[in-house]
């Protein structure tokens, strides 16, 4: 019965919880804002002695606010690798931990990423259309795109999804080399310590980072100058990271070559400029939906809100903050 199990509070909810919302339901109880007719805060209020646990998603802010109207929340399971939706410094500050998808959705990211690129420099999706519309017959041979070998790749953050990338386009005969906090000693591949240098000697950019306000806009026009005319940059991590703005000036301008989107700054909001071009592929914040990773984050989540009931580990909790 749903009275003899856990509660956890449901925000988002996140997609994995739509595919599996059986599985979870015959496991915990969970506590579903958007079914109730009262604003969010008056539910948390309604709940605040009950609610230890919650599941949320990257589109759920669990801000100061959030945090305060729960005092006995103690656990933060989120469907994301990203945690900049969550405050950490006030989870740390109240004693709540944060546990994320940690490596789970990595190669499917990565490979995500590949298709991008090799989208981006073939022209698939252009071709495509060009095709669907039928102007082979009436405009003659499609132009010619750019092969992938040999390119230099410039990986911005190693962690495990930009280490996948790098061994995935490794083997595709690139010459990579990578930024991220600190140098990674494990990595054979060559570290630049920052940003511009990285794009200067870049013909590709994949940005695998997380947001943080240090990231935040990082990708601007500087940067893209940097890159030069025949740059090309993928984003698979968060789309703040770019300064969408100069983004689109330089694709106008033509001051870099194009550009291969998974994610957006302000989604599912896209700039209707990037809609006309046929140099810019996009996906809708998708990279990490397969039906494989659904399964794993499901296992995850579970294995996490049963350990944390039963005052066990965490599997991929958030220590950073």
């Amino acid at each position: 019965m749903a009275d003899d199990l856990p509660n956890v509070l449901l925000l988002g909810p996140p997609s994995v919880f739509k595919s599996y919302e059986r599985e979870f339901s015959e496991k915990f109880h969970f506590l579903k804002p958007w079914e109730s007719s009262i604003p969010l805060h008056q539910f948390l209020s309604t709940h605040a002695g009950s609610v230890k646990a919650a599941f949320c998603s990257a589109s759920s802010r669990v801000t100061t606010d959030v945090l305060q109207n729960l005092p006995e929340l103690r656990f933060i399971m989120t469907s994301s690798v990203g945690v900049d939706h969550i405050d950490l410094h006030e989870c740390k500050r109240r004693g709540v931990k944060v546990a994320n998808a940690g490596s789970i959705f990595s190669e499917d990211v990565a490979d995500a990423a590949v298709g991008l690129l090799i989208d981006v420099l073939r022209r698939i999706s252009a071709a495509n259309w060009f095709v669907k519309a039928g102007l082979w017959h009436q405009n003659g041979d499609y132009p010619l795109g750019h092969k992938l070998g040999g390119k230099r790749v410039g990986i911005i953050g190693m962690g495990s999804i930009g280490l996948d990338v790098a061994k995935r386009l490794n083997a595709f005969g690139c010459i990579i080399s990578y930024t991220s906090r600190n140098e990674k000693p494990h990595v054979k591949f060559p570290f630049c310590p920052n940003i511009q240098e990285l794009a200067a000697k870049s013909e590709i950019l994949v940005i695998c980072c997380a947001l943080t306000d240090q990231t935040r806009h990082m990708i601007d026009k500087s940067v893209m100058l940097a890159l030069g005319r025949d740059g090309v940059i993928v984003n698979i991590a968060r789309g703040a990271i770019i300064n969408e703005k100069d983004l689109i000036e330089c694709l106008l301008q033509q001051e870099i070559a194009g550009v291969g989107l998974d994610v957006f700054e302000n989604e599912p909001d896209v700039p209707e400029e990037l809609l006309e071009l046929d140099n810019v592929v996009m996906t809708p914040h998708h990279a990490v939906m397969t039906e494989e990773s659904m399964r794993d984050l499901y296992e995850l989540v579970v294995r996490n809100l049963d350990a944390f009931f039963s005052n066990k580990p965490l599997t991929f909790e958030v220590t950073r903050v």
